[in-house]
């Protein structure tokens, strides 16, 4: 006992270690896996602040760029105009108004003309500009105090004979204002110098344009002109009055900050930290190449990593909470391990008990085929496959009084509920036809027992049929089923009257129909299990892939196997999804005993008598009776129908008569069945017909005359319906 404590608790001590080590292994795995994450994540998300503030240089240079050429293209656009104009000094002013009214971007123009140019006018320019209330204002340039022609606006664009953007200015004198200009040289038509044309465009937009920033919240931007000047910048005392390399010395990091200035002057991009008062800071730069500026957009670093930061703490809290639910689950884990072996066995024994639902399910539908191997005028076979362990399907067969009664089912959905949903219709179909010819009201009943039960609200679709195995008439009626395939010299859907599934209304009327089968002909009965099989690619199997395995001649079971064999190869390794149940019935009776057969469905109601007529006519139609032998029949029925009408039902409740008719090589049957109170009209005494009319008891009068008409009458009481059986010769 000793040695067996002591090995159990090495065994605890081994498992306990086990579990430490695990845990340990765990935590080093989460560990390792966030740094690296952490290292790729803020790799990711320093490109994507790149990429951003990339975005926004690119984004600013493009509108820069849009203004830019628009007042360029004004400029050129009114060279020509100028130069027309040269000889009308007074009409200058309006080229320059033109320029200004038709660009909304510019804010002033002139047309400065060479000093000396007009004679009688050494200085000349007039200046147009818009105010703030909108309104083009007139004024000139030509002053002491302004002095145009040394400005560089007016220079440079001589001395190069080109366009030239001039570095920004406060414009005192002219448009009072923080600007920029793009002036060109006009020449008259010597080819020399006469003047100066601009486009005088205001920087108030372009510091609305960069301090719109949509990067970080506390992300700012500068904008420094080819020279260094800072022309944008969040600090308002350093606009266009300090150079960029003057503000510098006056900042920290001062080396970096060198750097920067010197990439950004020479036109450079990139980007590089800069270390201000403690805080990082991300500097990304770019040139304006249309103008020669430069622009800075600078971030701190702590609101590119915030967000990453804030996960990085996430991610900690949830690896701790990861560590402590590994130790619970490991110290769950010795309990669970008990209870799957138990659960093991608990699904041993529900496999065990489910193989035994089936076993019986099985039991109760025929399954020995052939199913009537001294008889050779049928051949059958049936097959269900259900798609868990039990299902819903069914189908059975049997012969009575020469007559074979067979059925095939589905149930609505799957498993033990459907299972023995499929029981207790079987058992109704067994019990019911046991003592009912008629497929009609095999289902009706069928349907009354089962609605007045379906609280589960399940239902079943169900074709019946009953096949004379003398004459080869199929009487059939069909619930909501699958119509099945007649197989003659060609295939062809058996026609059906679709009803109602069983279960579902009680009050339900079905309707039946009958046929004719020949020597050789078959019937293929089937659920939706065959057509709706799924392949893999969820195709259906389809009615048109069950016809072609239909065709060709083969016994019952030859059938069955090739179709169940198509279905297994177009399924491949797909699960079934429903079940599958097949019966194949082939009739092989080449000595038929045709008959005509007819069936009419009577109320109790003296109205219905008014059908007889036709109806006999229909029975007797082809043969060779007279007239008068076709109307003292049809006497005869219209008594025993009416005695049948007026008795056999208690007054004012509704009550069927059903009427059979045969007629074969000599012979003429009338079956007159009802399910009313007993009455035998062949124990009635004859009525005495040598009496008058006063002195004759009241009935029994009809009851004479079809004794007289039909030559045989006989009347049986079988399973509580009335049987009256009329035979004429012919």
């Amino acid at each position: 006992m000793k040695n067996r404590v002591t090995k159990k608790s090495a065994i605890n001590w081994r498992s306990a270690l086990s579990g430490f080590m695990l845990i340990f292994v765990a935590a080093a795995t989460l560990i390792a896996t966030s740094l690296i994450q952490y290292f790729f994540s803020q790799k990711g998300i320093r490109d994507e602040a790149t990429a951003r503030a990339q975005s926004q240089l690119e984004s600013a240079e493009a509108k820069i760029t849009y203004i830019v050429n628009q007042a360029e293209s004004a400029v050129r656009n009114s060279v020509w105009i100028a130069r027309f104009c040269l000889a009308y000094p007074d009409s200058l002013n309006l080229v320059a108004s033109r320029l200004v009214r038709d660009n909304p971007e510019v804010t002033g123009s002139t047309v400065a003309m060479v000093p000396g140019y007009y004679k009688k006018r050494p200085l000349f320019a007039p200046y147009v500009f818009r105010a703030d209330s909108g309104a083009l204002v007139l004024k000139s340039l030509a002053t002491k105090e302004y002095d145009y022609p040394s400005q560089e606006w007016f220079t440079m664009p001589l001395e190069t004979g080109a366009g030239y953007w001039s570095e920004p200015y406060v414009d005192v004198g002219g448009g009072e204002m923080l600007m920029t200009t793009y002036s060109m040289p006009i020449t008259n038509k010597s080819g020399k110098n006469a003047a100066v044309i601009t486009a005088d465009i205001s920087l108030d937009w372009l510091t609305d344009l960069v301090g719109k920033l949509d990067v970080y919240p506390h992300a700012f931007s500068i904008v420094v002109s080819r020279k260094g000047m800072i022309m944008v910048s969040p600090v308002q005392e350093l606009v266009m009055t300090m150079t960029v390399a003057e503000a510098i010395e006056t900042m920290d990091d001062t080396e970096t900050l060198r750097e920067i200035g010197r990439a950004m002057m020479s036109g450079e991009t990139g980007e590089a930290t800069v270390v201000q008062k403690g805080v990082a800071n991300r500097v990304f730069y770019a040139p304006i190449e249309c103008t020669g500026w430069s622009m800075a957009i600078v971030v701190p670093e702590k609101e590119i990593f915030t967000g990453l930061r804030r996960v990085e703490w996430v991610v900690r809290l949830l690896q701790a909470l990861g560590i402590l639910l590994l130790t619970i689950i490991l110290v769950a884990a010795a309990r669970n391990q008990r209870k799957a072996l138990k659960l093991s066995r608990q699904k041993e024994r529900i496999e065990g008990e489910l193989k035994i639902a089936r076993d019986i399910q099985m039991a109760m539908v025929p399954k020995t085929f052939p199913p009537f191997p001294d008889r050779d005028d049928i051949d059958m076979s049936a097959t269900i496959i259900p798609a868990k362990e039990v299902g819903g399907d069914l189908y059975d067969f049997y012969i009575r009084d020469e007559k074979l009664f067979f059925c095939v089912g589905d149930v609505s959905g799957k498993g033990i509920p459907a299972s023995l949903v499929m029981a207790v219709t079987r058992s109704l179909f067994r019990a019911v036809s046991a003592h009912e010819k008629s497929p009609r009201k095999i289902v009706e009943s069928m349907n009354v027992s089962m609605s007045e039960t379906n609280e589960s609200n399940m239902f079943v679709t169900f074709f019946c049929g009953v096949l004379d195995m003398k004459t080869g008439h199929l009487r059939y009626c069909n619930a909501g089923h699958n119509a099945p395939m007649v197989l003659t010299d060609h295939i062809y859907r058996l026609p059906v009257q679709p009803n109602l599934p069983l279960g579902i209304m009680k009050d339900m009327h079905f309707v039946e129909q009958e046929t004719d089968f020949n020597y050789d002909d078959a019937i293929f009965l089937y659920t939706d299990g065959l057509t709706e099989a799924e392949n893999q690619s969820h195709e259906l199997f389809g009615e048109e892939r069950m016809e072609e395995v239909l065709h060709g001649r083969k016994d019952a079971e030859g059938h069955l196997e090739a179709m169940n064999e198509a279905v297994s190869r177009f399924v491949g390794g797909t699960a079934r999804s429903d079940d599958l149940t097949m019966l194949f019935i082939h009739y092989l009776n080449d000595n038929i005993e045709r008959q005509k057969e007819k069936h009419l469905h009577l109320y109790n109601d003296i109205s219905q008598i008014g059908l007889l007529a036709d109806f006999v006519q229909s029975v007797v139609e082809g043969s060779k009776l007279g007239q008068d032998v076709i109307m003292s029949i049809n006497l005869a029925l219209e008594e025993a129908v009416t005695n049948a009408v007026l008795y056999a039902y208690p007054q004012g409740t509704r009550g069927e008569i059903e009427i059979e008719a045969a007629m074969r090589d000599d012979e003429l049957e009338f079956v007159l069945t009802d399910s009313g109170k007993p009455f035998d009209p062949t124990a009635v005494p004859e009525a005495d017909t040598t009496l008058g009319v006063e002195d004759r008891k009241i009935g029994g009068l009809g009851i004479f005359l079809v004794r007289k008409i039909m030559d045989n009458v006989r009347y049986e009481r079988k399973n509580g319906r009335n049987i009256l059986t009329m035979n004429k010769k012919i």
